[in-house]
Protein backbone atom coordinates (compact mmCIF):
# COMPACT_ATOMS: atom_id res chain seq x y z
CA UNK A 1 0.00 0.00 0.00
CA UNK A 2 1.36 3.32 -0.40
CA UNK A 3 0.34 7.28 0.36
CA UNK A 4 -1.30 8.85 -2.44
CA UNK A 5 -0.27 12.36 -3.17
CA UNK A 6 -1.36 13.64 -6.45
CA UNK A 7 -2.46 11.43 -9.50
CA UNK A 8 1.02 10.42 -10.61
CA UNK A 9 2.93 10.89 -7.42
CA UNK A 10 2.66 8.17 -4.23
CA UNK A 11 4.57 7.14 -1.51
CA UNK A 12 5.71 3.79 -0.40
CA UNK A 13 4.55 2.90 3.11
CA UNK A 14 8.06 1.79 3.73
CA UNK A 15 9.53 5.01 3.30
CA UNK A 16 7.72 6.38 5.99
CA UNK A 17 8.28 5.32 10.20
CA UNK A 18 5.40 4.84 12.18
CA UNK A 19 5.44 4.21 16.49
CA UNK A 20 3.19 3.77 19.00
CA UNK A 21 4.11 6.19 22.11
CA UNK A 22 1.92 6.57 25.35
CA UNK A 23 -0.46 9.65 24.98
CA UNK A 24 0.16 12.50 26.96
CA UNK A 25 -2.66 14.32 29.34
CA UNK A 26 -5.13 13.07 31.60
CA UNK A 27 -6.81 9.24 30.96
CA UNK A 28 -6.98 7.85 34.04
CA UNK A 29 -4.98 4.43 34.26
CA UNK A 30 -5.93 2.89 31.58
CA UNK A 31 -3.65 6.18 29.90
CA UNK A 32 -0.44 4.58 31.63
CA UNK A 33 -0.95 0.61 30.01
CA UNK A 34 -1.41 1.97 26.31
CA UNK A 35 0.24 3.26 23.74
CA UNK A 36 -2.40 4.68 21.81
CA UNK A 37 -0.41 7.74 20.03
CA UNK A 38 1.55 7.61 16.84
CA UNK A 39 4.54 9.22 16.15
CA UNK A 40 5.02 9.72 12.37
CA UNK A 41 8.38 10.27 10.51
CA UNK A 42 9.02 10.96 6.89
CA UNK A 43 12.72 11.55 5.62
CA UNK A 44 11.70 14.25 2.83
CA UNK A 45 15.50 14.00 1.39
CA UNK A 46 15.80 10.28 1.55
CA UNK A 47 12.65 10.00 -0.12
CA UNK A 48 11.24 8.96 -3.77
CA UNK A 49 9.67 12.17 -4.31
CA UNK A 50 10.51 13.87 -7.76
CA UNK A 51 13.16 16.91 -6.86
CA UNK A 52 10.55 19.71 -7.34
CA UNK A 53 8.52 18.00 -5.08
CA UNK A 54 11.40 17.80 -2.20
CA UNK A 55 13.20 21.45 -3.05
CA UNK A 56 8.98 22.88 -2.19
CA UNK A 57 8.39 20.81 1.31
CA UNK A 58 12.10 21.60 2.36
CA UNK A 59 11.09 25.61 1.60
CA UNK A 60 7.94 25.24 3.36
CA UNK A 61 8.12 27.28 6.62
CA UNK A 62 6.35 24.60 8.96
CA UNK A 63 7.29 23.63 12.45
CA UNK A 64 6.52 19.61 11.38
CA UNK A 65 9.55 19.92 9.22
CA UNK A 66 12.88 19.94 11.04
CA UNK A 67 16.39 21.23 9.87
CA UNK A 68 17.48 17.74 8.68
CA UNK A 69 14.90 18.02 6.26
CA UNK A 70 12.60 15.27 8.43
CA UNK A 71 9.01 15.76 8.87
CA UNK A 72 7.85 14.42 12.52
CA UNK A 73 3.89 14.16 12.89
CA UNK A 74 2.42 13.31 16.55
CA UNK A 75 -1.17 12.55 16.59
CA UNK A 76 -3.15 11.46 19.74
CA UNK A 77 -6.45 13.12 19.24
CA UNK A 78 -8.23 9.53 19.26
CA UNK A 79 -8.41 6.81 22.18
CA UNK A 80 -7.58 4.27 19.80
CA UNK A 81 -3.95 3.60 17.84
CA UNK A 82 -5.31 2.88 14.27
CA UNK A 83 -7.30 6.03 14.45
CA UNK A 84 -4.23 8.41 15.18
CA UNK A 85 -2.29 6.20 12.56
CA UNK A 86 -4.81 7.03 10.34
CA UNK A 87 -5.13 10.96 11.76
CA UNK A 88 -1.47 10.84 11.35
CA UNK A 89 -0.89 9.89 7.64
CA UNK A 90 -3.96 12.38 6.44
CA UNK A 91 -2.16 15.27 8.36
CA UNK A 92 1.43 13.88 6.10
CA UNK A 93 -0.47 13.66 3.05
CA UNK A 94 -2.10 17.09 3.39
CA UNK A 95 1.48 18.81 4.22
CA UNK A 96 2.43 16.80 1.18
CA UNK A 97 0.04 18.22 -1.26
CA UNK A 98 0.80 21.86 0.35
CA UNK A 99 4.18 21.45 -0.82
CA UNK A 100 3.47 19.92 -4.04
CA UNK A 101 1.77 22.96 -4.91
CA UNK A 102 3.46 25.58 -6.75
CA UNK A 103 2.85 28.99 -6.40
CA UNK A 104 1.27 31.08 -9.85
CA UNK A 105 3.94 33.86 -11.15
CA UNK A 106 2.65 37.05 -10.20
CA UNK A 107 2.43 39.24 -13.33
CA UNK A 108 2.98 43.01 -12.50
CA UNK A 109 0.04 45.47 -13.79
CA UNK A 110 -0.15 49.19 -13.97
CA UNK A 111 -2.55 51.29 -11.94
CA UNK A 112 -4.99 52.64 -14.01
CA UNK A 113 -5.39 56.73 -15.07
CA UNK A 114 -8.30 56.76 -12.78
CA UNK A 115 -6.58 55.41 -9.80
CA UNK A 116 -3.36 57.58 -10.41
CA UNK A 117 -5.80 60.94 -10.73
CA UNK A 118 -7.32 59.64 -7.62
CA UNK A 119 -4.48 59.29 -5.66
CA UNK A 120 -2.61 62.58 -6.53
CA UNK A 121 -6.11 64.74 -6.00
CA UNK A 122 -5.95 63.42 -2.62
CA UNK A 123 -2.70 64.26 -1.99
CA UNK A 124 -3.65 67.48 -3.17
CA UNK A 125 -6.15 67.78 -0.48
CA UNK A 126 -4.31 66.25 2.00
CA UNK A 127 -1.42 69.47 1.20
CA UNK A 128 -3.94 71.91 1.01
CA UNK A 129 -5.40 70.97 4.36
CA UNK A 130 -1.54 71.21 6.10
CA UNK A 131 -1.80 74.25 4.53
CA UNK A 132 -4.87 76.10 6.54
CA UNK A 133 -2.81 74.58 9.57
CA UNK A 134 -0.16 77.00 9.24
CA UNK A 135 0.33 80.15 11.40
CA UNK A 136 -2.01 82.89 10.12
CA UNK A 137 0.22 86.38 9.83
CA UNK A 138 -1.44 89.56 10.91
Amino acid sequence: MALKITKSVSIPDSEIEITAIRSQGAGGQHVNKVASAVHLRFDINNSSLPERYRDQLLMLNDRRINKHGIIVIKAQRYRDQERNREDALHRLQKLLTRGAVSAKKRIPTRPTRASNRRRLDSKTRHGRQKLLRRRVDE
